[in-house]
């Protein structure tokens, strides 16, 4: 029994500092608050999706025919090498006729073209005319430019940050501050449609037009610092 009672009493030894260190701490004002920069700028990147619906009694052939017609898009595409275009959604689903039977196959398949180059965009779109119809046009900011702005944006919403913390410290009449915690985020330039370039598109698309004018618009990107600080009273 003795030799139970003795790790009892070292515990409650090492408990009674940390309890006493506690009481004595010195507190702080916690203020949250967060500090927005933005900056507008011109799109420039583009990006098109075309697609080709078509109907046969056999899967298999239906399957064969929009596969053809993609990989003959693909082909036409080289001839502009600033313009990246991929493969999208493909998908099939049966017809019905009387009696609930299945009377043949119905199919689509896409295509999404994406380019900085809107010339050669526009010229890509009406050679592909014949077998693909143009569903929507977006302009949106480009990674590349996103990423390079959002580091002068951080820059400036740090500092903003900072600014407005000395603002918070200086009306409460408190010494000095220390950071808590600290989080940023951006949103903006996500591609929006355009109805009325998609518009224009399918118009020069149906004259045989060589290429379509277009007006990519423009984006506001923001970033947002949002944070804790304490306040040393």
């Amino acid at each position: 029994m003795p030799s139970l009672s003795r790790p009892l009493l070292f515990a409650s030894l090492l408990l009674a500092p940390a309890v006493h260190a506690g009481e004595t701490a010195p507190t702080f004002d916690r203020v949250d608050f967060q500090a927005e920069v933005s900056r507008q700028l011109p799109n420039d990147l583009m990006i098109a999706t075309v697609a080709v619906e078509r109907q046969d009694k056999s899967p298999a052939a239906l399957a064969r025919a929009l596969t053809g017609i993609g990989n003959a898009a693909l082909q036409t595409a080289k001839a502009w090498p600033s313009v990246k275009v991929r493969t999208g959604n493909q998908r099939s689903w049966p017809l019905y006729g009387k009696d609930n039977k299945v009377t043949g196959w119905s199919g689509r398949a896409e295509l999404q073209i994406e380019s900085k180059d809107f010339k050669a965009a526009g010229e890509l779109l009406g050679q592909l005319q014949d077998s693909l119809q143009l569903q929507g046009i977006q302009f949106t900011v480009s990674e590349e430019t996103r990423q390079g702005l959002e580091k002068t944006l951080t820059e400036e919403a740090i500092a903003a940050f900072r600014s407005k913390a000395d603002t918070v410290r200086s009306a409460w009449g408190a010494k000095g501050y220390r950071l808590v915690s600290l989080s940023i985020g951006s949103s903006g330039g996500q591609p929006m449609p355009r109805p009325e370039m998609m518009m224009m598109a399918k118009a020069a698309m149906a004259d045989a037009a060589p290429a379509m004018e277009v007006s990519a618009g423009e984006s506001r990107l923001s970033l947002t610092v949002s944070g804790s600080i304490q306040l040393d009273r």
